[in-house]
């Protein structure tokens, strides 16, 4: 596998990862809710009703895995989700998981 599918897949993994978990799913529809000019971070705690100390771990883990920005407008921080890292994610899923089986790389693999 090249470099550049193996980082590929390494963000689909990452990304899909960070929304397994309820909280950060739950965020990151809000965010995609909001649309492209976002919501502030006290918005999403109290739509949620998440702690501050839990949100910014959770907002932290979606940050890392590029699907949620951040700004700092005055003393605001404004979060907005990542569309375009969305879209790579729903890509690559259509693109690898939906392509059906290549079994000549099976049958490759058992005359090695």
């Amino acid at each position: 596998m090249s470099e550049r599918k193996q980082q590929r897949e390494q963000r689909a993994a990452d990304a899909l990862a960070a929304l397994g978990n309820r909280t950060r799913l739950r965020i990151f529809k809000l965010l995609v809710r909001a649309g492209p000019a976002g919501t502030n971070v006290g918005t999403v705690q109290r739509m949620l009703g998440v702690p501050a100390t839990t949100l910014a771990h959770h907002l932290g883990a979606l940050t890392q895995a590029g699907l949620v920005g951040q700004e700092r407008r005055g003393r605001e921080v404004i979060c907005t989700a990542n569309y375009k890292a969305v879209n790579a994610v729903l890509e690559y899923v259509r693109a690898e998981c939906c392509a059906g089986l290549d079994f000549s790389k099976a049958a490759d693999a058992e005359a090695a």
